[in-house]
């Protein structure tokens, strides 16, 4: 028995060795965003940390807990200066953290009081491949928004930079949330980028649809009144908020009369039962003709 134990324990202990390492490695908190309905921002920089576009790494707080380590995708671009996590507050780890950064007190936060932060990783999800397609559906439900946050900015900043050696043509986007609150920080950024393409005379490059598929009378009633606003009551954007649940076959047939022999890389953030729904459409919506169109699925869980 103990020659088939000593191999896994001993990559185990090896393991666990790097990751002592790396949380030793010194990390240091540049600023602390509040975002809307209780989601925080830490900005942060690590010598010699690389990243690629919807990576995650793992966060450990001593002043919290000295054994807890916690997953977190990054929502900073490649390009910037700095790697950043959105945290959204929903349990004792969470709340230690934001009152650990002082987000519980109305003063300004001097940087040296703001707690020691050990970090490990990057690590790898699907979201890398965007780039190898040149058309994307990237679909998002709740706070699985967060990889697609990295994306669109790194998109951004390679259309800026140099457009010609972009492979990437067309984004679809679609986020689908619950409640009105979850889209107060991820709007922002949509606004910018909404902002910026028209900017450049290029708005059909991110063509993006939000679902909000939870909400009351009193809800419904106030979307009603504002619906012919020129910007969307909600978000704030030109796009109007959808209601309810995307028709998924109509949105992959829509996508495939639109762009024939073309491979179209579907990026799923969200739960089980949508990453089945999806699987299901790219294989129906895909031709057996190597020359037609195909959906290649990509999926992260939470």
């Amino acid at each position: 028995t103990w020659k088939w134990v000593v191999g896994p324990m001993f990559l185990y202990l090896c393991e666990r060795l790097v990751r002592f390492w790396r949380s030793q490695q010194k990390v240091v908190i540049t600023k602390v965003v509040i975002h809307p309905f209780k989601t925080i921002e830490l900005q942060m920089m690590k010598k010699g940390f690389k990243m690629e576009v919807g990576q995650y790494i793992f966060v450990k707080c001593p002043a919290v807990s000295k054994l807890e380590w916690h997953p977190f995708t990054l929502t900073s671009a490649p390009e910037e200066d700095y790697f950043s996590i959105h945290v959204r507050i929903v349990g004792d780890w969470t709340e230690g953290l934001f009152n650990a950064c002082g987000c519980d007190k109305q003063e300004f936060q001097e940087a040296w009081k703001l707690p020691k932060i050990a970090v490990d990783g990057p690590f790898g999800t699907a979201s890398e491949d965007v780039f190898s397609y040149e058309i994307v559906m990237l679909v998002g439900a709740g706070i699985g928004v967060t990889p697609f946050a990295s994306v669109l900015k790194s998109v951004w900043y390679k259309y800026c930079h140099d457009a010609t050696n972009l492979k990437l043509k067309k984004i679809y986007f679609y986020w689908l949330c619950r409640d009105t609150h979850a889209f107060e920080w991820f709007a922002d950024l949509l606004q910018s980028l909404e902002a910026q393409m028209q900017e450049r005379n290029n708005a059909e490059f991110l063509s993006y649809n939000i679902y909000l598929t939870g909400w009351d009378e009193s809800q419904a009633t106030h979307f009603a009144v504002h619906h012919e606003e020129e910007k969307d009551v909600i978000t704030g954007l030109k796009q109007k908020t959808l209601y309810g649940r995307p028709n998924w076959e109509n949105e992959f047939k829509t996508i495939a009369g639109q762009h024939p022999g073309s491979r179209i890389g579907v990026f799923l953030c969200g739960p089980e039962g949508l990453a089945d729904t999806l699987n299901k459409q790219s294989i129906s919506n895909s031709e057996a003709d190597p020359r037609g169109v195909h959906f290649i699925f990509n999926k992260e869980n939470f």
